[in-house]
């Protein structure tokens, strides 16, 4: 199953300016990282109301073939986060970084239900997470395992998405993430 998204132009503040909070469960290991709005009054980007004046929270729960797990968070068709439940083997790269061309614009999932709305959805693909030596810039690849060409959009200044030619999600970055606590 493949993950549609349509690309719009950015709406709002510039891309750059809107933060990603991580946080770390201690005790499972999910990572956790969501979208702070820069400015709240914008819609788009609070990422939750619609004209009905209800909130819409969906989630893509996207689970690997080696049962690893990446639950991807939606508010009003916009992704407002990830959280990485299961991790998939991390391959280790001594550098790794994020291409250097990215564009700002919108992402809305395409997929619908049957009143109008994202389903919520889930579907088995394959999916590989490389990060750098120091796990701080991790990149997960979604579909096939080879590398395939992809525009590489930002959501916020640390988190990125990586759109096929066919406007399907193949990837995810997650840049500048700290270290994950340990038991003292």
């Amino acid at each position: 199953m493949k993950i549609p998204v349509q690309l719009e132009p950015a709406q709002g503040a510039p891309r750059e300016q809107r933060t990603v909070e991580y946080r770390w469960d201690r005790d499972t290991e999910i990572l956790s990282a969501q979208l702070a709005a820069p400015n709240s009054r914008d819609s788009r980007d609070s990422g939750g109301s619609r004209d009905d004046g209800e909130t819409t929270s969906e989630s893509v729960g996207v689970e690997g073939t080696d049962g690893s797990w990446l639950i991807l968070d939606v508010a009003a068709g916009a992704i407002s986060g990830v959280e990485i439940a299961v991790w998939p083997e991390i391959l280790a790269r001594p550098a790794l970084s994020p291409p250097a061309a990215v564009e700002d614009a919108d992402a809305r999932l395409t997929t619908k239900g049957p009143r109008g709305g994202l389903a919520s959805l889930e579907t088995e693909t394959h999916l590989i997470a490389e990060a750098d030596g120091d796990q701080r810039t991790f990149h997960f690849r979604l579909g096939s395992p080879a590398a395939r060409p992809a525009r590489t959009i930002r959501l916020g200044r640390d988190l990125l998405l990586d759109v096929d030619d066919k406007s399907h999600i193949s990837g995810l970055w997650l840049l500048n993430v700290p270290p994950c606590p340990t038991e003292p």
